[in-house]
């Protein structure tokens, strides 16, 4: 054959061949699914590629993917009439994974199994689930538009090499020939074949057929098994369940049953149908930036593009689907969809229409919504800074960890939260930290706690940007604990006689501690806030807290110094040892560690833990 050569794999398409061939799926006919699945892309890029140049059809414009079994050879074949490949394309899309993240996908698989079929179609690898089943693959190729003599021929037995040749071929689109491996027969049976591409494939808009016997006098004849009718344009009524999760699967390229899907045909200023789902688990890159996301466009049942992003707002980043307009022109680009009013409005209403799929799950499933919060709630989180008109809905679809529970889970909503609030409660408290732990044990909650007032445990590092941008919930504002707030003040008990006269005899000794620590704080004030700690730091209303300081200086930001009123418990020991501590050094020392103490439970570590340990010892063995 001209320009015959081999190549080796790239070293991860060694690695997953390996897995693919030695350990992956127990359900080995998956393969057929994503074979025909990639021949129903090809279709569908042959049909947009065609509306600007109609000649790429070559005459011959009935789309379908075609299977066929010779059992004398064992061989399985599809053949597909989509847009087919170049030579170049063959060694990219062939010989080596383009995705940034394949060896996390390796990674991930590990040697848990379990996973592996969940993981597979997300990497966008399914052409080598093919090696499953055979022990060679062979392609023949030609890209629509390209001479009879410039097609492709690929060979592999998925051993770390693959041949690439020049071959001539009449028809475009691509023939793929599985030789199967011993024991692999079922995939020969017609039955068979059928039966697993009735489960799979029935909802795509492509006809698959198969090579029949009709008889000695007619012989053969190929012969449709699928619908082949797009699934969103038939009637909710006439598509089933099963039906939905497979069509979800195909386009997803997940193995995993959606949570919830809706679908829906809008008529009137705007005429669309859109068919969205929402994923029971994220995939491996949601938080990469360079993650593809958005949803299929189709425009009067022609496909346009995939991961058109302009229809979903980025904190639904994970809601996938498809919607299909009547509105928009068939030559639409991604530049003409961003300033598009058809499209502003469509995102709108899409918007909309998957924040109420996630309201009816978290009523009706709250169990799985529980599983959609674990995979997808930091996204969510996003929702409240990006979609001014939505927060409310948004806002009520969060999830917390309080002071209600005695577990991390993220699992009490804002709606629960005050249902529960202690009469004359007028906001919702919370407190954000490093950790769980953290927050569940912090000092600013010995007040609340005593009055059986309800925190909101905050440790996602989005939290903090998350609560400026949600300031109220249901007309109760939000207050952080660790802020200084009038409400909080009037929640510890009025002050008696002796206390009045206690705060005014230690008037001298606040004094002498502002003194001493100068502009290091902005104040220092007597509190009734605390039972069990000795001194707590705060922030004004107007203050930049320590957690978004720590976002400003892990987003290498610098950020201003926070400023701390330092808050002593006059009915603590420490504090009145303090006081009553004469020598100006003792003194000193005691106050410094005091500070670094409040310090230390505010920002979980201190810029010299050293001193603050030998003044701590120094003390102890004084």
């Amino acid at each position: 054959m001209k320009g015959q050569e081999t190549r080796g794999f790239q070293s991860e398409v060694k690695q997953l061949l390996h897995l693919m061939i030695h350990s992956l799926y127990s359900n080995k006919e998956i393969f057929l699914r994503e074979l025909i699945s990639n021949a129903s892309d090809a279709a569908d890029k042959l049909r947009f590629r065609a509306l600007s140049e109609p000649s790429l059809y070559e005459g011959d414009g009935e789309l379908r993917v075609r299977i066929s079994v010779d059992r004398e050879n064992r061989t399985l074949t599809l053949s597909d009439n989509g847009i087919g490949m170049t030579r170049d394309e063959v060694i990219d899309n062939l010989g080596t994974i383009a995705k940034s993240g394949t060896k996390a996908f390796l990674e991930s698989i590990g040697s848990d199994q379990a996973k592996d079929s969940q993981l597979i179609g997300q990497f966008g690898v399914g052409f080598y689930s093919a090696f499953i089943v055979a022990d060679k693959v062979t392609v023949r190729t030609r890209a629509a538009g390209a001479q009879a003599d410039q097609g492709v021929f690929w060979e592999s037995a998925g051993e770390g090499e693959y041949t690439v040749a020049d071959v001539e071929k009449i028809e475009r689109g691509t023939e793929i020939t599985l030789h199967l491996r011993e024991g692999e027969d079922e995939f020969l049976d017609d039955w068979r074949l059928r039966n697993i591409i009735g489960k799979y494939s029935d909802h795509i808009a492509l006809p698959v057929e198969i090579l029949t016997n009709e008889g000695e006098e007619e012989g053969q004849k190929w012969e449709k098994i699928n619908k082949a009718q797009a699934l969103w344009t038939r009637s909710k009524a006439d598509v089933s369940d099963e039906e939905y999760k497979e069509f979800y699967k195909h386009i997803a390229h997940d193995f995993s049953d959606p949570l919830i899907w809706s679908h829906n045909r809008v008529e009137g200023k705007q005429e669309y149908t859109s068919l969205l789902y929402i994923p029971s688990q994220a995939p491996w890159d949601l938080f990469n930036r360079d993650h593809k996301h958005g949803l299929k466009l189709y425009v009067q049942r022609v496909f346009i593009m995939d991961d058109a992003e302009q229809f979903m707002p980025n904190y639904l980043r994970f809601v996938r689907g498809l919607v299909d307009s009547n509105d928009l022109p068939l030559n639409v680009s991604r530049e003409i969809l961003q300033d598009s009013r058809v499209t502003q409005n469509l995102r709108s209403a899409l918007s909309k229409r998957a924040l109420q799929m996630l309201e009816k799950l978290a009523k009706d499933e709250p169990e799985q919504y529980q599983k959609f919060w674990q995979q997808f709630g930091l996204v969510l989180k996003e929702g409240p800074a990006e979609d001014g008109a939505n927060r409310e809905a948004i806002a009520k679809l969060l999830r917390f960890a309080s002071t209600h529970g005695d577990s991390d889970a993220q699992n009490v909503s804002l709606e629960d939260y005050i249902s529960r609030m202690v009469e004359g409660q007028e906001k919702i408290y919370y407190i954000t930290a490093d950790s769980y732990a953290a927050a569940k044990s912090s000092p600013h909650l010995e007040l609340l706690r005593k009055k059986g007032i309800e925190v909101l445990l905050m440790s996602d590092r989005i939290d903090e940007w998350m609560m400026s941008y949600l300031t109220e919930f249901d007309g109760k504002p939000f207050q952080s604990v660790s802020k200084k707030d009038e409400s909080l003040d009037k929640l510890a008990d009025e002050e008696s006689a002796e206390q009045k006269d206690a705060e005014k005899a230690l008037e001298p000794f606040v004094e002498r501690v502002k003194t001493l620590l100068g502009e290091r704080v902005k104040d220092v004030r007597l509190t009734h806030r605390l039972t069990d700690t000795p001194a707590v730091v705060t922030t004004d209303a107007d203050e930049m807290t320590t957690q978004m300081a720590k976002l400003f200086a892990a987003a290498g930001q610098s950020a201003p110094e926070v400023k701390y009123i330092f808050e002593l418990n006059p009915d603590h020991p420490l504090v009145k040892r303090t006081a009553d501590t004469t020598d100006d050094a003792r003194f000193g020392e005691w106050v410094e560690v005091l500070l670094d103490q409040a310090l230390l439970a505010e920002r979980g570590s201190l810029e010299d833990p050293n001193l603050f340990i030998r003044r701590m010892n120094q003390l102890l063995t004084a």
